[in-house]
């Protein structure tokens, strides 16, 4: 049996690249199509490094030959990998900080302070280093949830500087302007004012060394999220999202905004949270309340990584107000949860930094802390 080219070239082109509008041929992502009688090897070129694309790229070119050409053909895919030049983030570096995740939503509500907590407090079970920056200036919400309302920082001096020695809870280091306003009294400002407290935060604190801090972003587009992006130079942002409709299209914008020229943060990928329901009573049922897989396949259409769903479960919610986020639990479903994103959030920090320019000099290079997870 002898395969024909241009019928495989034919049959590649009913294939779309996630992320792209044209087929697969018309694109010039086919670089080479080479026939061996039974044997056909496909040069694929990718212009994203993301490895769910280049597997879901060379499934689909296996499937559609054994599909549309010949069930008996033995296909091999070659994919190269040519990311375009990015310029280097912008923002003034931290020393001793190697990552700076920017955690954000398109609109209030889908938990993403929540998300926050609980992804911070599983990277520091995980053996890393970790520091929390609540940049939600109008709404602040961490001190609760790390049960450290009544707390105070302590000014230290460092270098023969005044500056801010971070709250330490659950060996997470935080900071939130609710540390300084008391629990009722809003914060009436306008945004140089917010932009200058989060500055003071950020580089008037005395952080050490840490292998990641997390921006719990307020919701939206707005000046706080351009002043973050000014200030640092942003590692990566993970999207949190519920799957209903009206979300989703806020959390697109919120992608957007972060892989938009002028911005250009990589997103390291979308979590769902309120994914569904399962009773207790009940464990092998779930109940899709708002929506099935909604940012499962806004991930899928966006071409970003789908970070995992996080299911309604009472506890996440008490242990938020009791402030002991709900990943602490010890052989829980949600401390499960929590480690598989999480595993998938410094992944693809690990793949981000070996792909794309750094944003500093020192990064996470390896898996080192994953596996070893303290109990």
């Amino acid at each position: 049996m002898k395969l024909d080219r241009k019928e495989i070239l034919k049959a590649l082109e009913t294939i779309t690249i996630a992320g792209e509008g044209k087929n697969m041929v018309e694109s010039g992502a086919v670089s080479n199509v080479i026939t061996f009688g039974d044997e056909v090897v496909v040069d694929l070129v990718l212009h994203t490094p993301a490895m769910h694309i280049k597997k879901r790229a060379e499934d689909d070119i296996k499937k559609t030959i054994l599909e549309k050409v010949s069930a008996e053909a033995k296909v091999k895919v070659n994919i190269k990998v040519e990311a375009p030049e990015k310029p280097e983030i912008k923002g003034k570096a931290i020393p001793g900080i190697k990552n700076i995740i920017a955690v954000a939503s398109g609109k209030g509500g889908v938990g993403k302070s929540t998300v926050t907590a609980n992804l911070a407090v599983t990277l520091a079970k995980m053996g890393f280093s970790v520091g929390v920056l609540d940049a939600d200036i109008y709404g602040p919400s961490m001190p609760i949830m790390f049960d450290v309302e009544n707390e105070k920082p302590i000014s230290v001096t460092v270098d023969g500087k005044s500056k801010m020695k971070p709250i330490e809870s659950y060996e997470v280091k935080m900071l939130s302007i609710g540390f300084f306003t008391s629990p009722s009294q809003a914060v009436i400002w306008r945004g140089p004012m917010a932009a200058k407290a989060l500055n003071q935060m950020i580089f008037d604190a005395d952080w050490g060394e840490l292998d990641f801090l997390l921006l719990d972003l307020p919701p939206g587009t707005g000046d706080i999220h351009l002043s973050i992006m000014q200030s640092l130079p942003v590692t990566g942002a993970v999207v949190v999202s519920t799957p209903q409709a009206v979300a989703l299209a806020d959390a697109k914008k919120g992608v957007s905004m972060f892989m938009s020229e002028a911005i250009n943060v990589p997103v390291l990928g979308i979590i769902e949270n309120m994914a569904y329901f399962t009773p207790e009573e009940l464990p092998n049922n779930k109940y899709y309340i708002f929506g099935q897989e909604g940012a499962k396949n806004l991930a899928e259409d966006l071409a970003v990584p789908f970070l995992g769903e996080v299911p309604i479960v009472q506890s996440i919610r008490e242990a938020g107000d009791y402030g002991r986020p709900a990943a602490l639990q010890t052989g829980s479903v949600i401390e499960t949860v929590f480690e598989n994103i999480t595993r998938k959030v410094v992944e693809e920090t690990v793949s981000r930094n070996e792909t794309l320019p750094a944003t500093e000099a020192i990064k996470i290079t390896t898996m080192a802390g994953c596996s070893a997870v303290k109990k």
